[in-house]
């Protein structure tokens, strides 16, 4: 049954396979493919080793491709709405080495940064087309990943699909609002007789409109991918990701200190026009990633198998990157600028070896992992920035009317702005990020089973980091760090295989650059840290239809830098800050009626400075996001009679107020909001039917990473797909 499973899975359409005339009953075969759509995965990469979900102390989340296809999501943005705990903040704009989408986690920021469990950033809109399923790792996560890859919060990892033996694949086209229209395919062929050489092409290409007056994204996604498997012992595997984007950035409001914050203390207060961007034309950016990928595996016994990963991440950028904010006295009138990139790089390379051992010493088993990872960074990041779009007779920036009858703003165009540019030719002052990042790092990790229901983890990772800033373009100085970073972990087993409880210790790291201090000279910062204690329950019950975990966490970062208030120098700084992130985190997977099924998950996050400036001292960090979050999704598919095929769903997300500007000044928010979400589809033996219909209920909502970014009224898109 397993090896049946695993082949429909490859396949791409279980639906379709269970359809086969085999040994294994057609009902049966249906039951356990709507089963592993939703029941929680077990992970080979949250722990860099096979476990199983209830035998893991670390809480992790993940979405299937069976998910995305019945929810009729092709972008990885759009399915992170099904991870607990997650809340969207910033949509990706394509810009080289940041551009790429951010979101909050246990109240930190992170970004998809892992493909397979290696270096594999894209900086635009990330299309799903290649992806088996999306693994949300929970927690500072430095000992494993490091302090480059990984966030306070967690860790968004991608796993790819894989090359099979047969020949097969799809062929699909989507239409729908806003000038939607995408074209998508999935091929497979083994390329020797012996089908030890296989090869398999996800490539799909997108265009997606606005319902506002200006903006538009355009993406292709190319990703082959090569597996060769010689002998029994030796596997080879070799990847490319190509993501290019051409959009207009959606449209981002900043918000700064000023009076206006004492008439304003929410979105709604501005009454903005929803509709309206605030732009003009031609305002666009051309972004580009390209990611390649080596993979060798190894059985060199029976328990001990080697594990090599190599992999390189390029990004560029070139074009317009428009911005609105407000500060000063007035809440009737905003400013205009922009941030431009031009031929701006970043390029990343890392190496991986991990050794993987399964014995017994004695009577305990041991699960261990020793690695040992390089990465390295290179920076040549250009920006250059107007000073502001509209400018008084002296030269300073000035804002323009928010709710002038009549007032042009399409004035703030591709060739007004470029002209601008063409004017400051010779005297730019652009911001550069230039220079070279290496990081070595020795981990290993052991989780021992003491008795067959108590097993703990124990890791360790030394890391060096050196950055040698390009000193010709910004007053720095090389540094070199070394950092260890401990996990522990202990699950046990109420319930063999059904209920556990566990505890986990977890830390992670940041290196941080040479600062200013309160006497004016240069001080040398220690890396700042996160030390996370967490404890909950995992259940698996029912054969699996039911599976759920609860967790308790509590984080503390230390050595946080922040203004030193007094000082005669404005830049000065102190290393004494100390935030701290506490909450709870529900999520549950179910199965419980024939046909039904269930994704839920609700998390609720206490962020707060403890040791900060006087302004921020005690509140919530405006990069933090909302302190409740909730998500559902719930479907029915027929398993048998005429209708068998047909299925349908609905659900969506909550989300509670999300102070993007929280200081004594003054407060700024986005409101609280639900988002609905529906889908239906007809899967038959040769082809699919799907439609979706997002924000059924016509919401104006908004989310933000200290800022505002208006998002997408009610659409409709629907999806033909032909199998072969």
């Amino acid at each position: 049954m397993k090896n049946v499973l695993i082949c429909a899975s490859m396949l791409g359409s279980l639906a379709t396979y269970a359809q086969k005339k085999d040994t294994v009953n057609t009902k049966s075969i249906d039951e356990v493919v709507l089963i592993n759509t939703y029941i929680k995965k077990d992970s080979e990469y949250s722990n860099k080793m096979p476990l199983k979900a209830i035998e893991n102390p670390q809480v992790y989340s993940s979405i299937d491709k069976v998910i995305l296809e019945n929810q009729g999501l092709y972008t990885v943005d759009d399915a992170l709405k099904n991870i607990p705990g997650l809340q969207q903040m910033w949509t990706s704009n394509g810009r080289a080495g940041d551009g790429g989408a951010y979101v909050s986690l246990r109240g930190f920021v992170s970004a998809n940064s892992l493909r397979n469990g290696v270096l594999g950033a894209v900086t635009g809109t990330i299309d799903a087309i290649n992806l088996e399923k999306i693994e949300v790792l929970k927690g500072p996560s430095g000992t494993l990943f490091g302090s480059l890859l990984s966030s306070y919060g967690g860790v968004i990892n991608r796993v790819t699909k894989k090359p099979f033996e047969t020949f097969g694949g799809n062929i699909s086209l989507a239409g729908g609002s806003y000038d939607t229209y995408r074209a998508a395919v999935d091929v497979n062929t083994p390329l020797t007789k012996d089908k030890k050489l296989l090869f398999r092409l996800n490539s799909a290409y997108t265009n997606e409109g606005t319902f506002q007056t200006e903006g538009f994204r355009r993406n292709l996604a190319i990703a082959p991918s090569l597996s060769y498997k010689p002998t029994d012992r030796l596997s080879i595997n070799l990847d490319m990701e190509l993501f290019q984007m051409k959009n207009m950035t959606d449209q981002t409001f900043f918000f700064y200190s000023g009076s206006y914050l004492q008439k304003v203390n929410n979105i709604k207060d501005l009454n903005l026009d929803y509709k309206n961007s605030y732009l003009g034309k031609d305002l666009t950016n051309t972004g580009r990633s390209i990611n390649f990928f080596g993979q060798v595996n190894y059985k060199i016994s029976n328990s001990i198998t080697s594990n090599t990963n190599f992999s390189t991440s390029s990004s560029y950028s070139n074009g317009f990157m428009p911005y609105l904010y407000f500060m000063g006295d007035s809440a009737d009138s905003m400013y205009r600028s922009d941030q431009s990139t031009r031929d701006s790089r970043k390029k990343s390379l890392n190496f991986q070896q991990n050794f993987n051992g399964d014995f017994k010493i004695g009577n305990l088993r041991n699960r261990v992992v020793l690695g040992f990872d390089y990465l390295r960074v290179n920076n040549n990041q250009n920006f250059y920035d107007v000073n502001g779009f509209d400018k008084n007779s002296q030269g300073e920036s000035i804002p323009v009317p928010l709710h002038q009858s009549g007032f042009d703003y399409t004035n703030f165009n591709g060739s007004a702005l470029q002209a601008q540019y063409n004017a400051m030719a010779g005297k730019e002052a652009p911001y550069l990020i230039s220079g070279i990042q290496e990081n070595y790092a020795v981990y290993l990790s052991n989780v021992l089973n003491i008795t067959d229901n108590l097993n703990v983890l124990m890791a360790l990772r030394v890391d060096n980091f050196t950055n040698k800033p390009d000193i010709t373009v910004a007053d720095k100085k090389k540094l070199n760090q070394t950092f260890f970073s401990p996990k522990l972990g202990v699950v046990y087993e109420l319930i063999k295989d059904k209920v556990s409880v566990f505890g986990n210790y977890q830390n992670s790291f940041k290196n941080l650059d040479y600062y200013i201090n309160a006497s004016g000279g240069t001080a040398t910062p220690v890396p700042e840290q996160a030390n996370q204690l967490e404890g909950g329950i995992k259940t698996n019950l029912f054969n699996g239809k039911l599976s759920s975990t609860f967790s308790y966490y509590n984080i503390k970062v230390k050595d946080v830098l922040r203004t030193a208030i007094g000082a005669s120098n404005p830049r000065a700084q102190v290393q004494d800050g100390t935030i701290v992130s506490r909450g709870v985190e529900l999520e549950i997977n179910a199965y419980l009626l024939r046909g039904f099924t269930a994704i839920a998950g609700f998390s609720y996050n206490d962020s707060k400075y403890t040791e900060a400036d006087a302004s921020v001292l005690n509140r919530r960090p405006n990069t933090s996001g909302s302190p409740y979050l909730a998500n559902l999704y719930a479907s029915y598919q027929f398993l048998d009679g005429t209708l068998k095929g047909l299925g349908f769903g609905v659900g969506g997300n909550y989300a509670s107020e999300n102070k993007i500007y929280n200081a004594v000044d003054g407060v700024f928010s986005l409101p609280s909001y639900v988002v609905l979400n529906a889908s239906a589809y007809y899967d038959a033996k040769k082809f699919r039917i799907g439609v979706k219909v997002d924000n059924f209920t016509n919401q104006h909502y908004w989310i933000g990473y200290t800022t505002a970014n208006p998002q997408r009224l009610i659409n409709a898109v629907g999806t033909l797909t032909y199998k072969f």
